[in-house]
């Protein structure tokens, strides 16, 4: 009795063992996700739309800096107006935009907020005290090109001042293949293109002599 009860122990024991061994070994295997959280540094806006057109969603506008330009796209939101408020609106090339009672309107050249108060100042003459929202939902005025060997080519919009590095960071860096000292940036200045070579390899050493070249609307930036 004694004998078959030791081994009954034992046999538990070994089992106990095993199964503690094989969850060690699935943890390691598969240890649990990190969840690495990103976020703007305190005092610092968050990024304003800078992606290219195949991303799914779009960071809000900084509304006391953006300026709208040709072919943005506005939403402007009437508190509790549905027959005045656009869901979706294209600034003309010539910066105009057509607002239910209020008729065309120029926002081409102004931020937001300043559109805003245009347009509640207008309103106030039908409406009692109008509160206006507007929104850019989608970034097409301000646009570069990045091309060649990089993992995401595409076009990607400009909020912020924003320099030849980072446009390359958004678009996920160069590839293994690209010929990082040979990348360049195609601008037209008075309708003539100019060629701005861009060593990528002494930018990221941050070498003094190199500069982080400052993208314009337009600029694309070939990487080989």
């Amino acid at each position: 009795m004694n004998v078959r009860f030791c081994c009954a122990v034992f046999s538990l024991s070994c089992s106990l063992f095993t199964a503690a061994v094989s969850q060690e070994l699935a943890s390691v295997s598969n240890p649990a996700p990190t969840r690495l959280l990103v976020g703007a540094p305190a005092g610092v806006p968050s990024p304003a739309p800078c992606a290219s057109s195949a991303d799914a969603g779009v960071a809000p506008v900084n509304v006391a800096e953006y300026i709208v330009g040709e072919g943005d796209l506005l939403k402007i939101t009437v508190w509790k107006e549905p027959d005045l408020s656009l869901s979706t609106v294209t600034v003309r090339p010539d910066g105009m935009i057509s607002v239910p009672l209020v008729g065309v309107v120029k926002v081409g050249g102004e931020s937001p907020s300043q559109i805003q108060d245009e347009l509640t100042e207008r309103l106030s003459r039908f409406l009692s005290h109008p509160k206006v929202t507007v929104t850019v939902t989608e970034i097409k005025s301000k646009s570069v090109y990045v091309t060649g060997e990089v993992t995401k080519p595409g076009v990607y919009s400009l909020v912020s001042p924003t320099g030849v590095l980072q446009a390359i960071v958004m678009a996920g860096g160069p590839t293994p293949f690209a010929h990082r000292k040979s990348i360049f940036i195609l601008r037209s200045v008075d309708g003539k293109e100019q060629k701005i070579p861009v060593n990528y390899v002494k930018l990221l050493r941050g070498d003094d002599h190199v500069q982080n070249v400052s993208l314009v609307p337009g600029d694309t930036i070939v990487v080989p």
